[in-house]
């Protein structure tokens, strides 16, 4: 493919690359929809988990998925909404496996069953020192925040809060009636916010 054509991919919208990828097998049209999902999915998938290696292996497996079974999606779904259900339904998976693990392990890094892993992010070279250190920190309370909310709220919180999609798309990935997810959205948030008062409060 010449750089002409490439740069008409980079055009296209999500749903023209994936029936460009249906129809002629374009491994471009695929890697132009993995570029665009990858940094927003793992970080959805890892807000949700908690783990750095198994949100690496969720994004790897939603991406196969993606290769696998591109003939599934229909146009009378957004693109970001079928790829979005395709991943929550693989991290909601991966958590009942680890709770299971956890459950008949005899070692346990701590009581909620969490490995912990201490990670180190490159930090932004255009953020001043402090700044980015203030900016991990309060990333780390959040994401230890959100583990200690239910998955059921998790999600939704996540979907809304972060990764700024609209309670329609939301209902539609999960399969819930709009009024649940609003409900349980505001629960969530509910007690996300006094888990948070408490750990500022310390």
């Amino acid at each position: 493919m010449n750089g002409s054509e490439n740069k008409k991919l980079k055009d296209f919208t999500d749903e023209e690359l994936i029936l460009e990828f249906q129809q002629t097998n374009s491994i471009e049209a695929y890697n132009q929809l993995v570029a665009r999902y990858k940094d927003p999915l793992i970080n959805f998938i890892y807000k949700f988990l908690g783990n750095r290696d198994q949100s690496e292996d969720v994004l790897q497996e939603t991406f196969f998925r993606l290769y696998k079974n591109k003939n599934y999606y229909t146009t009378i779904a957004k693109f970001s909404t079928w790829i979005y259900t395709i991943a929550a339904n693989l991290a909601k998976t991966e958590l009942r496996k680890r709770n299971r693990r956890v459950f008949f392990s005899i070692q346990g890094t701590d009581y909620s069953g969490n490995e912990e892993v201490e990670e180190i992010e490159l930090p932004d070279e255009t953020m001043r020192p402090d700044t980015y250190a203030d900016s991990v920190i309060k990333d780390k309370i959040i994401q230890n925040a959100l583990k200690k909310v239910k998955p059921i709220y998790r999600e939704l919180i996540i979907l809304r809060d972060i990764q700024e999609l609209s309670y329609e798309e939301i209902a539609e990935i999960t399969g819930l009636n709009l009024g649940t997810v609003k409900s349980r959205i505001n629960r969530g948030r509910t007690r996300l916010q006094k888990l948070l008062k408490h750990i500022y409060h310390e």
